[in-house]
């Protein structure tokens, strides 16, 4: 059996967005938590967010378990720093990072940290990006994979999806939004998340 499968939502999401990649999954024998991380609007730090997927995981699966690891747009990010910097590396096997702004966004540039810094997290050059950059060494055992399209407008410019580490995917979609809702995306999905 495979491990389970943490899927992270993004900025303006629930957990809800996940709803047509686990109807793909259907008939996957693969246990499933779809943490819900309020972040008021952008308002909550990643750090925070990240701190917050660590005990929703321990709850569920508690502190040795392996998991795979799935986060769309702002939740790759979340994932990210929970795996490099609260110990997440560890006990995860494969990490997909979907349209998340690895590199930071430019669509990001203009919020004020003071009002919403978990957006503000987001932004190129962040001295949280810069931290994750320093630290990336600890994605290198992972099977880490990057997906993204080429005319995402929230991810910009598109190249800035891409981890460190592991293989990069273009998914052939027009929008962030079809990153994880497209039938193109979600069968590059569940063919990969259902593979040994």
């Amino acid at each position: 059996m495979r491990p389970p499968l943490v899927l992270v939502h993004g900025l303006w999401d629930t957990p809800r967005v996940f709803r047509r990649l686990i109807q793909a999954l259907e008939d996957s024998d693969q246990p499933l938590l779809t943490p819900h991380l309020p972040h008021r609007l952008g308002a909550v730090p990643l750090r925070q967010l990240a701190r917050d997927l660590d005990r929703q995981i321990r709850a569920r699966f508690g502190a040795d378990q392996t998991i795979d690891l799935f986060g769309f747009s702002m939740g790759g990010v979340v994932g990210r720093i929970w795996l490099q910097e609260l110990n997440g590396a560890q006990r995860t096997r494969r990490f997909f990072s979907v349209g998340s702004p690895q590199h930071g966004t430019l669509t990001a540039q203009p919020i004020p940290r003071a009002l919403l810094a978990g957006a503000a997290d987001m932004k190129v050059g962040s001295a949280l990006l810069r931290d994750l950059g320093r630290s990336s060494q600890a994605l290198a055992a992972l099977d880490c994979r990057s997906y993204f399209c080429h005319w995402d407008l929230m991810v910009c410019p598109y190249w800035t999806a891409q981890l460190p580490w592991g293989d990069q995917q273009v998914i052939d979609v027009w929008t962030h939004q079809q990153l994880i809702s497209h039938p193109r995306a979600l069968n590059v999905f569940r063919e990969h998340l259902t593979a040994a």
